[in-house]
């Protein structure tokens, strides 16, 4: 992984919704789940935007 990968999902993270933080401390499981797949979309997202500016 490069920096600018790093870089991009350490921006994801920081920027991330505090209903989204929320959600993923919650007990409930399909709080947590939905937190977990709106965070893994995200970072998707930030890699795929990444590659593509290294392309």
């Amino acid at each position: 992984m490069d920096d600018k990968t790093k870089t991009r999902i350490l921006g994801v993270i920081e920027r991330a919704p505090q209903w989204l933080r929320n959600d993923l401390a919650a007990k409930d499981p399909a709080a947590r789940a939905r937190a977990e797949e709106a965070l893994a979309a995200m970072l998707v997202d930030a890699i795929g935007v990444s590659q593509a500016a290294d392309d």
